[in-house]
C-alpha cells in the first residue's frame, strides 16, 4: 500500500518532457513506496504510460477562464487527490496557479508564490533545463539522481524493413518559428552526401511536415520517408540503431539524443543551446540565421562522427 500520494506536473513540450526523464527517475527513486501521479497533456500520455516512473497518468485539458465547468472539475480533482507532495516541473504561470486551486498547502516544489519548497534561485532562468530542475529537486530534499534507464522504450521497427547502416534526419520544427529550420534543400544535400557514403537517410517528422520531407526524398531517392509513421518510442528505438542523426532544435532530436545516438543539432538565434540543447553525444552548430550555415560545415561534423570521406 502506498504511503502517500505524490503529484508531478509536466505539461510539455516534447523536448522539455524528454529532459524531465532524469527528474522523473529521481522522484521515483525518492518515493519508492508512494503512489505517483503525473499530470500532463494528451500528446505525452502514451509516452508517459510506457515509463516505469508513474502509477497513474492524468490529462490536463488546460481549461481557460471562460470554461468554468472544466476549471471546477480540475479543482475538484486536485483537492480530492490527497496529494501530500507536489513537484511542479512545468514551473509556468499555469502550473503555479494549480497551487491556489488546491486550496490546502501540500509540500510543493516549484515557483508558486507561497509554496513550501520554492526553487529560490534568482538566476534560474539562465540555467540549462537539466541543471535547473536538478537544483529545484535538491532544494525539495532529493539528493540522488540515477541515470534514467530507457530499456522500456522500444518500438516495432521490423515493420519498416530498414536497411543498415542508416542515419536519422529531422528537418522539421514548429511551423510558427521558421527561423529554427535549416533550409530543406540543404537537408537534401546532406541526405545525398550520406547516401553517397553508404548510409541510408531516414526522414522523421509529422504529417504536417510531409510535403517538406517528400521534397527531400525526391531530391535523394535513396532516402526513406517515415513522416507521420513513428511514435516517440519508435524514435528512441531508431536512435539505438542509427549511426548518426542531424536535425533542427526540435523535440525528436531530444528523443534521439536520449536514445544514445551521436547527433548534430542545429540552432539559430531563436533558441539558446546553453539553456535547452539536448544532452548526450551531441554536437551543436549555431548561427544567428540558419541560412548562414553551409552544407559543408554540417557534412564535416557528420564525417567526424561516421568517418565518411
Amino acid at each position: 500500500m502506498a504511503d502517500m500520494n505524490v503529484l508531478v506536473i509536466k505539461l510539455g513540450a516534447l523536448g522539455d518532457f524528454v529532459q524531465a526523464f532524469g527528474p522523473f527517475a529521481a522522484i521515483r527513486a525518492h518515493h519508492p513506496g508512494d503512489r505517483i501521479t503525473l499530470l500532463t497533456t494528451a500528446p505525452f500520455a502514451d509516452l508517459a504510460r510506457a515509463t516505469p516512473w508513474f502509477d497513474e497518468i492524468r490529462l490536463d485539458e488546460r481549461p481557460r477562464l471562460w470554461q468554468p465547468g472544466k476549471l471546477l472539475a480540475l479543482r475538484s480533482w486536485l483537492r480530492g487527490g490527497d496529494f501530500r507532495q507536489v513537484y511542479d516541473l512545468q514551473t509556468s504561470d499555469r502550473s503555479s496557479s494549480y497551487f491556489l486551486l488546491m486550496g490546502k498547502q501540500p509540500r510543493w516544489s516549484g515557483i508558486a508564490p507561497g509554496c513550501s519548497h520554492p526553487h529560490a534561485n534568482p538566476d534560474r532562468d539562465s540555467m540549462h533545463t537539466i541543471e535547473r530542475q536538478r537544483e529545484q529537486l535538491v532544494m525539495a530534499g532529493i539528493a540522488t539522481f540515477p541515470t534514467p534507464d530507457l530499456s522500456w522504450a522500444s518500438g516495432d521497427l521490423a515493420r519498416f524493413g530498414l536497411p543498415r547502416p542508416h542515419a536519422l534526419l529531422c528537418p522539421g520544427g514548429a511551423v510558427h518559428r521558421p527561423g529554427k529550420r535549416w533550409p530543406a534543400e540543404r537537408f537534401a544535400a546532406v541526405a545525398t552526401w550520406l547516401s553517397g557514403n553508404g548510409i541510408t537517410p531516414l526522414l522523421l517528422g509529422t504529417g504536417k511536415e510531409a510535403p517538406q520531407l517528400a521534397a527531400i526524398a525526391a531530391a535523394c531517392p535513396a532516402a526513406r520517408d517515415l513522416s507521420g509513421r513513428t511514435s516517440p518510442l519508435d524514435i528512441i528505438a531508431l536512435a539505438r540503431q542509427a549511426v548518426v542523426a542531424i536535425g533542427n532544435d526540435t523535440g525528436p532530436m531530444h528523443l534521439i539524443a536520449a536514445g544514445g545516438c551521436p547527433s548534430v543539432v542545429l540552432f539559430s538565434h531563436e533558441s539558446d543551446p546553453s539553456l535547452c540543447a539536448p544532452r548526450g553525444r551531441v554536437t551543436v552548430l549555431r548561427r544567428p540565421s540558419l541560412a548562414e550555415l553551409e552544407t559543408a560545415e554540417v557534412e564535416a561534423a557528420l564525417s567526424g562522427i561516421v568517418g565518411a570521406s
